[in-house]
């Protein structure tokens, strides 16, 4: 190698002496950290902790190995040489390997977790999965829970999939899938903050009539199905302005149309300040929490979450 001509000497390009040097990863580290604050000074000491005289002769050690120079000086600190930028990609890509190189060899020598993935209807998970994981809390450091979260006629499918090992949902008569009712969710009128009936105790649904009511399409058949025969119940005969199928599109209606919705009560989590819910007045309708699952899946942490379901309510 020829030797370093007298602006290469001026600063800390090669070693006097020469040596063997191998290249390590700190080395790599030490260029990439000084070719991106542009200092020896404010990369030793805002990013390698290291004092500058000893960065520098880490610097010239790895110029050494690579065999041309990759800083020089500047008026404004250091900069890259040719030789530097194009080093420079492959240092980064070196370093981002070694990581995923690591990353992989830890991953390999932990025992896999099992999956435990649960599925909310919309508005449910607020108040159902700090339950759901307190069942499982003595399995929790051996296991990964996946959460999601969707209206149920999605949820099911997922469940029929076997994407899901259990969800909160609304129970239909669906091949191969189990139901166990965990609780009754009553329902509540929703309706504009500044309404005029806003600030009353309950709301009685008559007052539906003459209102723009927000209704339920024909994709969440249950709520559907339970809100037409309370209204019914209620001898109320009256047209939808609009049908949605999730409680984030009849809370967004409610507030922009000034409507009125009825909607499970878990749809409270979901209300901005612009919108309140009220009881329905009387003896409330009701819909079925239910946690489903498919009969065939044979999860032992599903055997397990199924065997303390009765200590949902309590968890």
């Amino acid at each position: 190698m020829d030797p370093p001509s007298a602006f290469e000497k001026d600063f800390v390009s090669f070693p006097s002496i020469p040596g063997e040097h191998g290249m390590e990863l700190r080395h790599l580290r030490y260029f990439v950290a000084v070719a991106e604050e542009g200092s020896l000074t404010v990369a030793a000491e805002k990013r390698l902790n290291t004092a500058q005289p000893s960065l520098s002769r880490q610097i010239r050690d790895l110029e050494y190995e690579v065999g041309v120079p990759l800083l020089r000086r500047s008026v404004r600190g250091v900069e890259l040489t040719e030789a530097g930028k194009v080093f420079l990609d492959h240092a980064r890509l070196a370093l981002m390997q070694a990581e995923a190189a690591t990353e992989g060899a830890r991953r390999a020598a932990q025992p896999s977790k099992q999956v435990f993935a649960i599925g909310f209807t919309t508005g449910q998970e607020v108040e159902w999965l700090p339950r759901a994981t307190g069942l499982l809390r003595n399995e929790l450091a051996n296991i990964e829970i996946r959460v999601s979260s969707d209206h149920s006629a999605a949820l099911l499918e997922e469940l029929a999939h076997r994407r899901l090992d259990v969800a909160f949902v609304r129970s239909e008569t669906m091949p191969d899938i189990e139901f166990k009712v965990v609780a009754q969710e009553p329902l509540v009128a929703v309706l504009p903050s500044d309404h005029r009936l806003a600030q009353r105790k309950t709301f009685d649904p008559k007052n539906l009539v003459g209102e723009t009511y927000i209704g339920i399409s024909k994709v969440p058949r249950v709520l559907r199905a339970v809100i037409a025969g309370y209204l019914q119940r209620r001898g109320i005969e009256i047209v939808p302005a609009f049908e949605i199928d999730n409680y984030a599109m009849a809370i967004s209606l409610v507030s922009s149309n000034r409507g009125v919705a009825i909607l499970p009560a878990s749809a409270k989590n979901f209300l901005p300040w612009s919108v309140v819910s009220l009881p329905l007045e009387g003896e409330p309708p009701t819909i079925d929490v239910t946690v489903g699952y498919h009969r065939a899946n044979a999860s032992p942490i599903l055997r397990t979450f199924l065997s303390r379901l009765d200590g949902l309510n309590a968890a």
